[in-house]
């Protein structure tokens, strides 16, 4: 099969954290594992080894830059209103305006946002970040994620820290000055910021975590963090919003609305960072991605749609509350 991954957005590969584009980077490669030919539609400046390369021009209209020789294509934004193959279109934010009959959503909870059950969980390419040494010592605790934006609540993250004596905190994403951030200037001896750091450096600092103290104040649709923290034998320290619940059962984490049963959990509890490994490593890698997403290419192609109707937003949803307490 001829797929096309097309992402409006950002560049292939990454090279700091990434997000979505890592996402499909890893579904193309396995799609191309699997003995597709994978085409990727995406900004000037992108390449890769494994799939044909097209960037996006922005001035001419998106259908006009779709091969003829394409058997389905995948879009990761909004769908163009003339496009005429196949398609399938994953919805990757909380809020997307971009629905369509044909969309897909990354949680369980994501979807039910939406009156849907139509989702796929992400998957990455586990073969991309090394070997995993589970034995090696542990020395302090970690934040993965965009720190400048309020939601992902690097403070909560601190706070947590704060009420345990002696442990460290390493923000990963994050800087010590934040313009963003109402000029935010956070000073403590035991709080160390990196920066937005990815590869060898954010794999080398995941490995030596004893955890991801991850309190989000909204509905995480997915979560890249916390798989890549469970890979590398890190359990999770969250908050129960959005595909949290889902993704970190008790064998794996632990969830609170208050940072300081977060921190008295931490303190009095062990896990075993090999569950921890193993759960990530076989249940949301890119094979186990593209096989779903396969399911779903094959219903498009049959003519059908994924959704009677377009999904829409439904209201109801609570508001996540958190407690620096």
């Amino acid at each position: 099969m001829n797929i096309l991954i097309v992402d409006e957005n950002g560049l292939i590969p990454v090279s700091t954290y990434g997000g979505t584009q890592r996402v499909i980077w890893a579904l193309g490669k396995e799609l191309s594992r699997m003995g597709h030919k994978v085409a990727f539609l995406v900004a000037k400046g992108s390449e890769c080894n494994f799939a044909e390369v097209i960037e996006r021009n922005p001035r001419i209209p998106l259908t006009m830059q779709i091969p003829g020789r394409t058997d389905l294509i995948h879009f990761n934004s909004s769908v163009p209103k003339e496009v005429k193959k196949p398609y399938v279109a994953t919805v990757h934010w909380s809020d997307s305006p971009y629905l369509d009959k044909n969309s897909i959503f990354i949680s369980q909870h994501h979807a039910g946002k939406f009156g849907s059950s139509c989702f796929v969980y992400n998957g990455l390419d586990w073969d991309e970040y090394g070997k995993v040494e589970l034995s090696v010592k542990r020395n302090y605790y970690h934040f993965l994620g965009k720190a400048a934006w309020s939601v992902k609540n690097v403070r909560g993250a601190i706070a947590v820290t704060k009420k345990m004596p002696h442990e460290i905190l390493h923000v990963l994403g994050g800087y010590r000055f934040n313009f963003k951030m109402g000029l935010r200037f956070t000073f403590h001896p035991r709080i160390k910021f990196h920066g937005m750091v990815g590869g060898v450096e954010k794999n080398h600092l995941l490995q030596g975590s004893k955890g991801l103290i991850f309190p989000v104040k909204w509905h995480e649709p997915f979560g890249l963090a916390i798989i890549e923290s469970l890979f590398f034998g890190a359990p999770v320290f969250g908050t129960p919003f959005g595909s949290l619940p889902e993704l970190v059962h008790n064998d794996v984490g632990f969830l609170s609305t208050s940072a300081g049963e977060l921190a008295e959990h931490i303190m009095h509890t062990q896990y075993d960072t090999r569950i921890c490994h193993e759960y990530a490593r076989d249940l949301f890698n890119s094979q186990v991605m593209a096989k779903a997403y396969l399911k779903k290419y094959e219903i498009v192609l049959s003519g059908k749609t994924l959704h009677e109707k377009k999904p829409e937003l439904k209201a109801d949803i609570d508001k996540p509350q958190w407690n620096n307490k």
